[in-house]
């Protein structure tokens, strides 16, 4: 029996009108009825999940959410962190300048400022939108303090770009950070200590509950951590095809109800 359910949103939760289906959201309230604990797991701060939460039900002192890919994992009803891993403004600045070399933008979560970015584009204010309407501050990277508390910094671009950009990423920025692309726009520089896995495993720990009686669905490379880390790790039917390769089990897409169908298989 599945304890705990983790959910990514975007391309999985989500059906590609940012929506939960009726189907989905039935799933989800007889799987809870059943005593499994459902968590979302996502890319995104808080504030832009806060409104799934509370149409899922998923807002009482017994309810844990993973954002940020991991940095963050808190109660959130209490607020109660219990896990808690980012990086500096130190780290953005090497990310901004290493950007602007590869001729991409960037932008970055920062605890004090919120969406920051040295110069606003369609993908920070796309980041903005899916985070209903987070404000975008425009600020010079090169002015934070290196110890600026920065949650996660992004590399963003055109899909095509950002695949050109990748490839020219030099290697010791992956022993010095988690990267993680978790959209075909999006690329994600968090704490090396940060992914959904560990995230997910810190409130598994919290609630004392084995990685065998968890459950993962994704459809990105930011949710290979935790589909690796479950019991049962679930990739959507449009999910990457790496992240099809290392799944347990391949559901229907999220335009499919994927997630419900998933649910209604191994736990319902």
């Amino acid at each position: 029996m599945y304890k705990i359910i983790a959910l990514d949103m975007d391309g999985t939760l989500l059906n590609s009108q940012k929506q939960i289906t009726p189907r989905t959201k039935q799933a989800i309230a007889l799987a809870k009825e059943q005593g499994v604990r459902v968590v979302l797991a996502s890319g995104r701060p808080i504030d832009g999940m806060r409104s799934k939460l509370e149409e899922l039900e998923l807002t009482s002192d017994q309810d844990y959410v993973l954002h940020y890919n991991g940095s963050m994992v808190q109660n959130v009803a209490t607020g109660e962190v219990i896990y808690k891993q980012i990086i500096d403004g130190k780290a953005a600045k090497t990310i901004a300048k290493l950007a602007a070399e590869l001729g991409v933008n960037t932008h970055a979560f920062s605890q004090i400022h919120g969406l920051i970015t040295p110069r606003v584009s369609e993908f920070t204010e796309l980041e903005s939108k899916i985070n209903d309407g987070l404000k975008i501050t425009e600020m010079d990277f090169s002015e934070l303090d290196d110890d600026h508390p920065i949650i996660k910094t992004m590399i963003v671009a055109e899909p095509s770009l950002l695949s050109e950009a990748i490839k020219k990423i030099p290697a010791h920025l992956h022993q010095e950070f988690t990267v993680v692309q978790s959209a075909p726009h999006f690329l994600e520089f968090l704490n090396t200590q940060s992914n959904k896995g560990v995230g997910v495993k810190a409130i598994a720990d919290h609630l004392g509950v084995p990685a065998s009686q968890v459950m993962c669905m994704g459809d990105a490379e930011n949710d290979h951590h935790m589909i690796e880390y479950a019991g049962m790790g679930i990739a959507m039917a449009n999910a990457m095809e790496e992240t099809k390769r290392i799944a347990d089990y391949i559901t229907l897409s999220n335009d499919e109800d994927g997630v419900a169908a998933a649910i209604e298989k191994f736990v319902l």
